[in-house]
């Protein structure tokens, strides 16, 4: 790999992860105009037009193979895009943005659990050590170990939290499901299931409505935050999900879960930088986490790189012999 290659991936993993990070500082305010469900189809609207454009170049492959698997597809978008978007906002409008950004950066550890229950792969124990300091991290930034007190407000966010921490299991799901179309690569599972997704997505809003779940946003709400709204569908939605793919097709997902360590990071300095200070929970419950992901990153590296070794030395022998593998 050149070094250009490596600080092309290397910026495209820190677009990606401070997008993600902006995200919830940017989206805290939008609640008050737009609720979650109708935030999430506009932001999901906006995203899957610029997928549009992004595979048409591609000519009339990706469509069939969206007709093929329409279903499939809808289902996971819907969990990676409805659930999952859906339920952080609801926890977001009841917590602060520097939590999800801790919730979300747990996403790897939470996988690796997900796959012990329904794939039966046991994890190492150093994931299930990581794993409970991630929770317990957690746990701290929400209060639930310091009597409730999980803002600088005082005001419990334990609640919020646990909503969005449940939602990130869509998006685990989600990923999970890359694996069962080959035939996709990853630009294709993506804008697919947005598309796939959207109807689902439109259906939801309008029924969530219709039965009095969620209000449709007024003129007035979308004037005073299409601007953000904007942002959300371009930036976090669309740009930092393709800047991820080509960091981790640069670098490596061993190497693109490590910058995952960057979103908690990035909205506490943004956070910050706004004169939003954390508390000294908040602070030590983001250092138990990003912890936990080093930790967590550093041993995957060294199991993945373990598992190589035996494969290295029978190629070097073909090459002593001469011969080359089949």
């Amino acid at each position: 790999m050149s070094t250009r290659q490596r600080i092309a991936g290397t910026a495209a993993l820190l677009l990606a992860t401070s997008g993600w990070g902006s995200l919830f500082l940017v989206s805290k305010g939008v609640l008050h105009h737009v609720e979650p469900v109708w935030f999430t189809l506009i932001r999901y609207t906006l995203s899957a037009l610029l997928f549009v454009l992004l595979i048409l170049p591609r000519g009339a492959a990706p469509w069939r193979k969206l007709r093929l698997h329409a279903g499939p597809l809808a289902l996971r978008g819907a969990a990676g895009f409805g659930v999952f978007s859906v339920m952080l906002l609801v926890g977001l409008a009841h917590s602060v943005p520097s939590h999800g950004a801790v919730i979300i950066a747990t996403t790897p550890m939470t996988t690796q659990l997900v796959r012990w229950v329904l794939d039966g792969v046991r994890p190492t124990r150093t994931t299930l050590l990581t794993s409970a300091l991630a929770l317990l991290g957690v746990a701290t930034v929400s209060g639930l170990l310091a009597g409730g007190a999980g803002s600088a407000s005082g005001a419990s966010t334990l609640m919020g939290d646990a909503i969005a921490f449940v939602g990130t299991l869509g998006w685990v799901w989600y990923t999970r499901g890359a694996a069962r179309f080959p035939e996709l690569d990853v630009i294709e599972y993506t804008a697919l299931t947005v598309l796939a997704s959207w109807p689902v997505l439109l259906a939801a809003a309008v029924g969530a409505s219709v039965l009095g779940w969620s209000a449709v946003p007024s003129v007035e709400g979308l004037r005073l935050s299409w601007h953000a709204l904007l942002f959300v569908g371009v930036v976090p939605s669309a740009i930092s999900v393709l800047a991820f793919n080509y960091g981790v097709r640069a670098l490596g997902a061993l190497t693109g879960t490590a910058f995952l360590n960057f979103v908690p990071v990035s909205a506490l300095l943004m956070s910050a930088a706004l004169g939003h200070l954390p508390t000294a929970g908040e602070a030590a419950g983001m250092a138990m986490v990003i912890a936990a992901l080093l930790i967590h990153t550093a041993s995957s590296r060294k199991a993945s790189a373990a598992a190589a070794a035996p494969t290295a030395r029978p190629q070097q022998n073909y090459r002593t012999c001469g011969a080359t593998p089949s």
